[in-house]
């Protein structure tokens, strides 16, 4: 097993990406804590966990208020004795607008809950992590942070925000035993792309070069190479998992 005796945290784990990879991250041995906005959601997947004979926790947080995001760390200590593992998952998306219709609000939003939630849980995560000596990191980041995103400039600026604090701090880190990377998903078959028509997801299909969705697991497969000792000498890193779509 990956994570063999090792504890994990991941925001956002109530549904989709963040369950699939609080599954993957149990299923290689790591106790995990979860942590969402939805209480029921995040129950669930800690349910699932310990069906399949895994070990987690639920934790109440929304990652734009700090105090919140700040009692993670130590629930995790406290609840599994360590916390060796953090992936921050929590993000919001918009509708597709032009920019002049964009509200100060939906900025405000997108900017708070995916740029400013994931600085504010990677900041408690280094506090623990460089007392420890060690520690890795999975920051969850977007094509959308990578190329133009005509109509979702909230979004797109969000995730430009989470690849720029990745490669930061894990330069910043890298000689305290800490890395930090990042998971660039391309069109992942969540809930959002799971209700559209047929006829739309095949759309969307057709235009990535590998001619399929990907699915959570892809991504969860992912993030659990680069938590693991497999990428040991690995940081700073925003690794692509969609398809060939910006090969």
């Amino acid at each position: 097993m990956l994570f063999e005796n090792q504890a994990a945290l991941v925001t956002a784990a109530g549904a989709g990406i963040g369950r699939a990879i609080a599954l993957r991250l149990a299923a290689e041995g790591a106790a995990v804590v979860v942590s969402d906005v939805n209480d029921e959601a995040g129950a669930e997947t800690v349910a699932l966990i310990e069906a399949a004979g895994g070990r987690a926790a639920y934790k109440h947080a929304n990652v734009a208020e700090v105090e919140e995001v700040n009692a993670l760390v130590p629930f995790a200590v406290e609840t599994f004795g360590r916390l060796d593992l953090a992936v921050n998952n929590a993000g919001v998306g918009a509708m597709p607008k032009p920019v002049q219709d964009i509200t100060a609000a939906e900025w405000d939003r997108s900017i708070n809950v995916t740029l400013r939630g994931t600085f504010l849980a990677l900041q408690s995560q280094m506090a623990h992590f460089v007392e420890q000596g060690s520690g890795s990191i999975v920051n969850i980041a977007s094509l959308a942070g990578i190329s133009a995103t005509p109509q979702l400039t909230p979004y797109g600026a969000a995730k430009h925000g989470v690849v720029s604090l990745t490669r930061s701090v894990a330069k910043e880190c890298a000689e305290q035993g800490i890395r930090v990377n990042a998971v660039a998903p391309g069109a992942i078959e969540t809930a959002a792309l799971a209700s559209l028509p047929a006829e739309a997801k095949a759309g969307y299909a057709a235009e990535i070069p590998m001619k399929r969705l990907g699915q959570p697991e892809d991504i969860a497969n992912a993030t659990a190479f680069l938590l693991s000792e497999q990428a040991s000498f690995i940081t700073g890193v925003v690794l692509r998992v969609d398809g060939g779509t910006e090969a």
